[in-house]
Formats: structure tokens, C-alpha cells, sequence
């Protein structure tokens, strides 16, 4: 066994005390008057959203936060969220650090690890190192999805990436009133329910604050770096009814008439300079003119629903600004807002009501749904807004998220740090070009660091973003990073400098199609920020400058093999190399926590078999297993001494009781469900190897839900009308055994498609 190394020792060891000397190693510390540093993170939000970007959205902090301090409006980032984490956590490429697309997969190269690689230290890990307190609270969705389960492992996980404290949530999305909720490295029910007032956001700022209230009260000299991305205001799209309500018919004139009075604001505010042009549509996106009336009524109340869910946000950043401000740490914090990707193009050409019955092939039209239209935003909805809307939330561009297209990259980006930028600078905007990757390096320049050249005896990669901080107080001197490029699932974009002159060439990529045969285009940004006019036939040198140059970087950058796989990676959970095979029993013996999607058995679309070992006496009651929430699910439960199954396909309940009560002591309880063609199925229960009951199933869901697992209660809003969430079981619960059956391609398609709809 090789021994254990310890640190040298600096005193001197005699034969007593009188003879040796002590020492006491000091701690790192930055210095007495390092700065705070804040990184607050919306999710799909598009450039034109917020009220100092355009919008007629309410947004009074974060304008507030604008006025007294920078205001970038040419700020980058990548197209989608995990790899636009991955960059601003570590001022590196996203390919480079291996996370080129979101945490859910990983693809067997070194650009798509699912996790951030260790060779790339975190601003947590790199501050940590220096003696901040480092505090996060929100989504983290930096860690490979196989692994987000209490079973771990726990090194990708917020506390193994350089935080001390963590408090949220580690997939993409979830639900805003009954999230899936981690504190530290394990996880936990939400401290309250929608009828209690219970929002995720609130909860995170208040999380944050104590946090921060904790630290600096036993620590007053120890600065802190404080993460806060909020789910908002990715789907899905939820608000407090005083918020749903606060916008009623404020969209009723419809997206052509929204966007283009956006645009007149940008052009006031000066955030888009007077030569750009408003984009035109995009493919898919009809004149609102030309909608029936109960496709107007029903896009409209979608985007009354994101407008009071980024108002809402804008509150709990004023909370959180409050908060600072009355513990005396505002003054001397950096603050950097941003958002991580465009607006989102995932509600399709309608916009979705119930997002796991538009996976499963059901598609409901706005006449459908138009009986419904008040429950979107609150707790029994789970919606995205259509593309008219989310192309107006990213005026003046086109395209949208996962694009790399302006629409796709172009958010808005605020810095506020009163110490450090001088009171008349306030309120001004920095139109140089800065990219999400040079966040992390303006940081550490701002506080006197250097990123380590090891870290925990890791060779650490180069940071490759460029510090912007000289332009700070210079408002007037030239951008710092002068070249970037960009790729998703296959398009592909560089924006470079040449003579003073901002060049962009770009190609969206078809699914499918030879790269070779992909068609770039070109635009000259210093005059045409919204790619209005392709210049790729009047500039053929420079578009092939470009080209090379973006070969180039994808060499340096580790970008290559270029892959437009999108939802076939979803189900890469499934696969052979996964711990998660299609075929496997799962033996659970309670208590557990609550177990994610991912990391659940996967019952949908197939054959499955639930066999539960207990001991019960008369009175006891509940759920011995559930999956999914109100909204779609299946709940196995014992009540009234009988056995239940309510299967809960988008609110249409198909019960089936056991036709004999369960005798009190030992028993085994068996429900089985068969699929018994594409759309129907079965369920048959058995106690004690006596069929007792079965119902036939009208619809079989291929895409139960989004939401995990959990043995021995129900976990969030209740799958079942007959009873209230968690209805532990009261009994003595030996074991749920879950037997899943094969799954055919269409239906593993059908998984991914939801999982991808959730990024």
C-alpha cells in the first residue's frame, strides 16, 4: 500500500512542547475589500423580452438594474443551454470542455462528455480555491442525467464542481409549483404547494439569501460568489394568477403588430442601431392576420403566460437586489444578468397546452383547447408558446434557440457593479461584441486572479474567452474578442472582425443532409445585424475566408466530428453503455427519495409488470408506487383495503379496483399492464396470484410523463383525483419490483422526442 502523503510540516516537532514550535497555515482569502461576485441566469429568453431590450413586458429591476449599470447589446452566446453553462463557468468553448449539446447524453467523444471535463476548472472551483464562499441556487443541468439519482455518482454534481451549497434542481426544466427539488447532493419534497403560494422562483431567491445571510454572518470578511439561474422562463410557462391575470388581453393586436412596436422601441432605446431592418418571418410563422379566431385566442393567453412569468422573475431579481442591498453587499458585487439561448421554438407553428400529449401523437388544436385556456400559467398546465411569439421575443432577428442564427445567440446581457464602474457610466450601452465565454476571464481580471494551470493535479485546458473589462469604464475602446465560432446539431457560424468591419458567416443545417451540401450564407453585422441581406454571392472570398477560418476553430476547439443527431441521443440512456438498459428489472425497497425521469424505469409505450411484497392490516392505505404528476401518470395504490391503478392519460382517468379486498398480513400484489396494439392496452391486477380485476386502457400513452418515479408515496401533485399528495402508504412495504418489456424503435423515438422538448 503506498502511504499517505500529508502537507510538509512548517514548525519544529522536539521531545515537548517547550522544545517545538507550532504552525498554523493561514486560509486563502482574496483581501479585505475583494468584490462579491453574482451571476444571475435566465433560461430562454430572447434578446427583445426585457423592457430595456424592447418589450412592453414589465421588467422595472432588471431596467432599474440597466439604468445603473452597463447594458450590452452585443453580447453572444451558444445556442443551447448546457453548453452555454458549460462556457460561462469556465470562459472556455463548450466543445472543448465536452458538452457541446445538453447534459442528457453522452455520445462516446471527447466534445460531448455530458458533464463538464475536469481539465476545466469552474468559476466556483477557481474562486473556491481563492477563499470566496461559493453559493448556487436554480438549475444546474450540468451533469450527465444518468447520474442525477440519490444513487449518484455526486463529482458532476453543483457540490463537486466547487460549490459549497446548492439548492435546486439538475435537469433541464421542471415544474414551477411541484419542482423536483435537490438540496446539496440529495434530494427533497418543495417546502410548499401551489395552494400554499408556493413558485419555484420565490423559493430559489429565498434559498440564495439565507445562504448568502449565513455565510457572511459568521464570516463577514469572506466574499462570495453567488449563482443564481432561474428555470424561468424556460416551459414550463408558470406564473401566479395575479401575474396571468395582470396581462389579459395585452397581446390581443397579435405578433405582427407586437413585434414590430418592439422594434420601434429597440430603435428608440438605441439597443439596435438605425440601419438594422426587422427580420421577416420565419418559415412556419403565419401572418396573425390570417389565424382563426381560436388560434388567436389561444397564442395569445400562451404568451400572456410567459409575460407574467418573466414579470414574476423580474420581481424575485428585485427581491434578490433588495436583499443585497439591505445586507450592505450590493455596492461591492459584481453582477452579471444574462440569458442563456434565444427564445424557444420547442411550443411548434400552435403552441402546446399539455407538452406530454403532443409527444404521444395526440395534437390538440387551439378549437380544442379553447374551453381550457384559463388554467395556461397556472399549476394544471404545462405550456410552450408558439413560433409567431417566440420570433418576437427575439426581435429584431430571425430563427430561434437551438439555431445559430441571431435569433438563436443574440440575449441581452447587464453588468452593475458600483464600486468597480465609475457613477457616469451609468445607464450607457457597450455595443462591442462579447461572448459568453469571456465572462469567467473578466471576472478573474476584475479580482486579480489567474485561472490555475492545474487543479486538484488535473492539466487544466487554456481559457480561450478574452476579458472585456478594459471597456468597462472605456466605452469608446475596440471589442476584445475578435473571432468566435458557433455549432449546433450541425449549423454553423463565425462571427469575425476584419478592418472594423463585424463579418458573420452562417449555414442552418438540415437534419439529414450532407454537410457538403449545406449552403452558407453571409452578412456584414456592422450594417445588417438581423442577416436581412445575404451577401455570400456579392462577397465570395470573404464567405470563404470565413468557412476556413470556422474549420479552423472547430480543429482548435475540438468541435469535430460534426453531428446533427438530435432526439435519437435522448434515448442514449437506454443503450448498451448505459446503467439504464432497455431491458432490466429494478428491485426498490423503501425508503427512497424521489428518483428522476432518467434515472426511473421507463414504462412507457410497453408491456410492464409492478409486483409489490407488503404487510398490511386493515386500515392501511397508499401509494406503493407512482410515476408522473396530475397532469399524466400512473398510480398504484391500496385504499379502502383494495387494490387501485388509476392510469392518468392527460386527465382522463382509467381505474380499475380489485373485485376482492387484500387480506391483512403478508401479501404479494401484481399489476400487470400489456400493450395490447400501437394505441391500446391492458391492466390486470392479482393478489396473492388471484386475478381480481382488469380494465381495458383506451389510450396507452408511448410518453407517460416527464416526471420521475417514487415507492412509497406520491411525489409532487398527485397522478390520482382519490387521494392527496404524498399519501404514504402506512403499511410495511418490503419491495416494488418493476419488470419493463421490450420497447420497439418508434416507441424509444417517441421518449427522446419528450426528453429533447424538455431542454
Amino acid at each position: 500500500m503506498t502511504p499517505v502523503s500529508r502537507p510538509p510540516f512548517k514548525g519544529r516537532i522536539g521531545r515537548t512542547l517547550d522544545e517545538s514550535e507550532p504552525h498554523f497555515p493561514s486560509s486563502p482569502h482574496p483581501g479585505d475589500n475583494a468584490p462579491n461576485v453574482v451571476l444571475v441566469l435566465v433560461d430562454d429568453t430572447g434578446f427583445a423580452q426585457l423592457g430595456c431590450y424592447g418589450s412592453d413586458i414589465d421588467t422595472p429591476n432588471l431596467d432599474a438594474l440597466a439604468r445603473n449599470g452597463l447594458q450590452f447589446t452585443n453580447f453572444h452566446v451558444t445556442p443551447l443551454c448546457s453548453p452555454t453553462r458549460a462556457a460561462l463557468l469556465t470562459g472556455r468553448s463548450q466543445h472543448s470542455v465536452g458538452m457541446r449539446s445538453v447534459s442528457n447524453h453522452q455520445t462516446g467523444f471527447p466534445h460531448q462528455l455530458g458533464h463538464i471535463s475536469n481539465h476545466a476548472a469552474t468559476i466556483a472551483e477557481v474562486l473556491k480555491a481563492a477563499g470566496y464562499a461559493t453559493l448556487c441556487a436554480g438549475k444546474w443541468h450540468l451533469a450527465p442525467t444518468n447520474d442525477i439519482s440519490a444513487a449518484g455518482p455526486f463529482d458532476q454534481w453543483p457540490l463537486g464542481r466547487g460549490f459549497d451549497r446548492f439548492y435546486g434542481f439538475l435537469e433541464g426544466e421542471t415544474d414551477q409549483f411541484h419542482p423536483q427539488l435537490v438540496v446539496d447532493n440529495h434530494h427533497i419534497d418543495p417546502p410548499g404547494t401551489p395552494a400554499d403560494g408556493y413558485h419555484l422562483s420565490e423559493d430559489l431567491v429565498d434559498q440564495l439569501l439565507q445562504m448568502i445571510n449565513d455565510s457572511k454572518g459568521v464570516r463577514p470578511d469572506r466574499p462570495f460568489f453567488a449563482y443564481l439561474p432561474f428555470g424561468a422562463t424556460h416551459a414550463p410557462h408558470q406564473a401566479p394568477e395575479s401575474y396571468l391575470a395582470k396581462y389579459r388581453g395585452r397581446y390581443d393586436e397579435g405578433w405582427d403588430v407586437t413585434r414590430q412596436r418592439w422594434y420601434e422601441r429597440q430603435l428608440e432605446l438605441g439597443v439596435t442601431s438605425s440601419d438594422t431592418q426587422l427580420a421577416p418571418r420565419n418559415p412556419g410563422v403565419e401572418a396573425w392576420e390570417d389565424l382563426p379566431n381560436n388560434h388567436q385566442k389561444f397564442a395569445c393567453r400562451l404568451q400572456e403566460a410567459f409575460a407574467a412569468f418573466l414579470d414574476h422573475t423580474d420581481d424575485q431579481v428585485g427581491r434578490f437586489i433588495d436583499g443585497l442591498r439591505k445586507m450592505g453587499q450590493l455596492e461591492n458585487t459584481i453582477l452579471v444578468f444574462l440569458a442563456d439561448n434565444g427564445a424557444s421554438q420547442e411550443g411548434g407553428p400552435f403552441g402546446v397546452m399539455h407538452e406530454m400529449k403532443f409527444f404521444n401523437g395526440v395534437f390538440d388544436s387551439p378549437d380544442d383547447l379553447i374551453d381550457r385556456i384559463d388554467e395556461i400559467g397556472g399549476p394544471h398546465s404545462h405550456t410552450n408558446y408558439p413560433w409567431g411569439w417566440a420570433q418576437c421575443g427575439n426581435t429584431p432577428f430571425k430563427w430561434y434557440k437551438q439555431n445559430t442564427h441571431e435569433g438563436g445567440v443574440h440575449v441581452p446581457m447587464i453588468l452593475h457593479w458600483p464600486v468597480g464602474v465609475g457613477p457616469e457610466q451609468n445607464g450607457t450601452l457597450r455595443r462591442q461584441f462579447v461572448n459568453v465565454s469571456d465572462v469567467a476571464p473578466t471576472i478573474y481580471e476584475l479580482l486579480g486572479l489567474t485561472a490555475p494551470e492545474t487543479h486538484n493535479g488535473l492539466e487544466q485546458l487554456p481559457v480561450t474567452g478574452r476579458s472585456f473589462a478594459p471597456i468597462l469604464n472605456a466605452p469608446d475602446l475596440p471589442a476584445t474578442n475578435r473571432l468566435q465560432y458557433f455549432e449546433q446539431f450541425g449549423s454553423r457560424a463565425l462571427i469575425a472582425e476584419d478592418n472594423g468591419t463585424w463579418w458573420k458567416a452562417v449555414t442552418r443545417h438540415i437534419k439529414g443532409q450532407s454537410f457538403d451540401e449545406d449552403r452558407w450564407e453571409l452578412y456584414n453585422l456592422s450594417a445588417d445585424q438581423s442577416e436581412c441581406t445575404d451577401l455570400a454571392e456579392v462577397e465570395p472570398t470573404k464567405l470563404e475566408e470565413l468557412v476556413d477560418l470556422w474549420w479552423e476553430e472547430a480543429e482548435i476547439h475540438g468541435v469535430l466530428p460534426l453531428d446533427d443527431r438530435t432526439i435519437e441521443l435522448f434515448g442514449s440512456r437506454l443503450d448498451d453503455h448505459s446503467p439504464h438498459p432497455t431491458h432490466r428489472k429494478y428491485r426498490y425497497r423503501p425508503p427512497m427519495s424521489p428518483i428522476p425521469a432518467q434515472a426511473a424505469p421507463s414504462p412507457s409505450g410497453r408491456s410492464w409488470n409492478m409486483t409489490a411484497r407488503l404487510r398490511s392490516e386493515s386500515p392501511d392505505e397508499g401509494v406503493l408506487y407512482a410515476t408522473g404528476n396530475e397532469n399524466s401518470g400512473m398510480t398504484v395504490f391500496i385504499q379502502d383495503s383494495h387494490l387501485v391503478v388509476d392510469y392518468n392519460a392527460f386527465d382522463e382517468h382509467t381505474i380499475v379496483e380489485s373485485d376482492v379486498p387484500i387480506p391483512e398480513g403478508e401479501n404479494v400484489l401484481l399489476v400487470k399492464i400489456e400493450r395490447t396494439s400501437r394505441t391500446s392496452g391492458r391492466v390486470e391486477l392479482a393478489v396473492n396470484d388471484l386475478v381480481c380485476g382488469s380494465v381495458e386502457l383506451p389510450f396507452m400513452m408511448r410518453m407517460i410523463s416527464s416526471i420521475g418515479a417514487s415507492v412509497g408515496y406520491d411525489h409532487g401533485s398527485a397522478v390520482s383525483a382519490r387521494y392527496d399528495a404524498p399519501y404514504e402508504f402506512t403499511g410495511e412495504l418490503h419491495e416494488v419490483v418493476i419488470e419493463l418489456g421490450a420497447r420497439t424503435s418508434a416507441e424509444t423515438q417517441t421518449a427522446a422526442k419528450a426528453e429533447m422538448s424538455r431542454q
